[in-house]
């Protein structure tokens, strides 16, 4: 009997992991925002990698980011015309691409430490995306250094150039991990809804705009290092006026005041169904 239940359970693994591959891949196209020397905040684009490696494991999920990461390296191909010798473009290759979409692939190594699926793939991909950014940044500080960003302060202008989408982009990811894990039965065999918890709910809903917040802000200031060129400039945020910057601040002040209105109307509510 379990000869025969294997071989299903294997096609069910390998067709729902080309799915979620596909899906990445389109997703990676969606983008909120698109920074001029590469990188962009997209609509979810991690996050299925991250729920490969959370039902099937680190070995898979690897697997599934190492795919991921080629088809993203295609899709990037025209990056690699930059690279200033043969060493510079295998950089390029390995951290901008293999490297930082593999690390992908770990997201799910607190399913056996943390048994709230959700806190447990939100703090997983929350570590995967810290680790995807801080390949940027090495790639951006020296491979891109005199290319695309200044050859003085180069690690400066990296921090910030791969913060602006990396910031928002793990927000997005963060986010969606802790929604799809809070209401989908990842851990069995075949993926089912489930209601979601009082707590988990008000958590969710709570944070949603001011995850909705931050991500527009960051639209923002990442347009307010646009120069006029076209081209990326950190030191233009200094040249900017108090006025200039009303309309984060705005969009700030509503994400909190939101939040906080939400908050207290759902805990409320949840309070007097107790009652």
């Amino acid at each position: 009997m379990e000869k025969t239940k294997q071989p299903v359970n294997s096609t069910l693994r390998l067709t729902e992991t080309a799915i979620m591959i596909a899906a990445a891949a389109v997703l990676s196209l969606i983008k909120i925002v698109d920074m001029p020397f590469g990188g962009s905040v997209t609509l979810f684009s991690m996050l299925p990698i991250a729920i490969i490696s959370f039902r099937y494991g680190i070995p898979w999920g690897l697997l599934a980011g190492f795919t991921n990461a080629v088809i993203q390296m295609l899709f990037g191909m025209k990056n690699l015309t930059y690279g200033t010798s043969p060493e510079a473009v295998i950089a390029i290759i390995m951290l901008d691409y293999i490297v930082a979409f593999v690390v992908i692939g770990l997201s799910g190594f607190l399913r056996n430490v943390i048994k709230d699926n959700g806190t447990a793939l939100a703090l997983g991909t929350f570590i995967t995306c810290i680790l995807r950014y801080v390949c940027h940044v090495i790639s951006g500080c020296t491979v891109w250094a005199g290319v695309s960003i200044p050859d003085t302060q180069g690690l400066l202008y990296s921090l910030a150039y791969n913060a602006t989408y990396m910031i928002p982009e793990t927000i997005v990811t963060v986010f969606g991990a802790f929604f799809a894990a809070s209401i989908f039965t990842l851990r069995s065999e075949t993926i089912k809804r489930i209601p979601l918890k009082e707590k988990s709910a008000i958590a969710l809903f709570t944070a949603l705009p001011c995850a909705l917040g931050l991500v527009i802000i960051f639209a923002f200031v990442c347009g307010m290092m646009q120069s006029e060129a076209g081209g990326f400039d950190i030191t233009a945020l200094a040249n900017k006026e108090i006025w200039d910057w009303l309309t984060p601040i705005i969009v700030g002040v509503i994400a909190v005041a939101a939040s906080i209105i939400i908050n207290v109307t759902l805990s409320k509510r949840a309070k007097e169904q107790t009652a």
